[in-house]
């Protein structure tokens, strides 16, 4: 959804992929061009992240399922992690290490974070991208078409047996974090998780989200 400024760096590390999926929420800026001049498949949906997420799931053909975030890229050697991760797990998913395109030190430390909290909780987030076969996918019902909450929904069905971190960084903009402040972000993150855990329901977990 508005994702012009982002997507272009997400698309080109995917160059020769076999199929790249592209899933537009009613975008009013150049996102759409980017992604058509990228050779990628766009579809319409509407606007919201579970939403969008299960059309592009329902519109790929592969037995494998990459799902990215429009302002994440993959680093280099993703290519070769997943197909060593396909061939030696085939019945598990697979997230990617976070990493922030940032130079702050407060970057560094929520890394550190999320890697722990993946590790103790098997808990990552979307922005760490998700492999998982279309069998898989399919067996647990998918995502969901949640508001908010939709990769921790999907991420539990998954459950910690069935999960994996790969050496390969997922790398994501860190513009929120500067814009709302690094400890009040990684907060309002924190309550919503929280929120959400305790029974709350996304649609006002979101709220709580999307306000400043």
């Amino acid at each position: 959804m508005n994702a012009a400024g982002t997507l272009p760096a997400c698309l080109d590390g995917l160059q020769g992929a076999e199929e790249v999926v592209v899933v537009d929420g009613g975008s009013t800026d150049e996102t759409r061009a980017v992604a058509q001049a990228h050779g990628a498949w766009l579809i319409p949906a509407p606007k919201g992240r579970g939403v969008q997420l299960r059309a592009g799931a329902e519109a790929a053909t592969g037995d494998w399922l990459l799902f990215l975030h429009a302002d994440t890229r993959l680093a280099e050697g993703w290519r070769k992690a997943v197909q060593r991760h396909v061939d030696d797990a085939p019945r598990a998913a697979a997230c990617f290490r976070f990493r922030l395109q940032s130079n702050a030190w407060q970057a560094r430390v929520l890394e550190r974070g999320v890697t722990a909290r993946v590790r103790l909780l098997a808990l990552p987030y979307g922005d760490q991208a998700l492999l998982i076969s279309r069998t898989l996918y399919d067996k647990i019902g998918g995502y969901r078409p949640l508001p908010l909450m939709e990769d921790v929904d999907l991420v539990r069905r998954i459950g910690r047996s069935r999960l994996r971190m790969l050496d390969v960084e997922a790398v994501t903009a860190a513009d929120r974090w500067e814009r709302d402040g690094w400890f009040s972000r990684s907060a309002r993150n924190l309550a919503c998780l929280a929120l959400y855990g305790a029974g709350v329901s996304p649609e006002r977990v979101a709220r709580l989200y999307a306000s400043r």
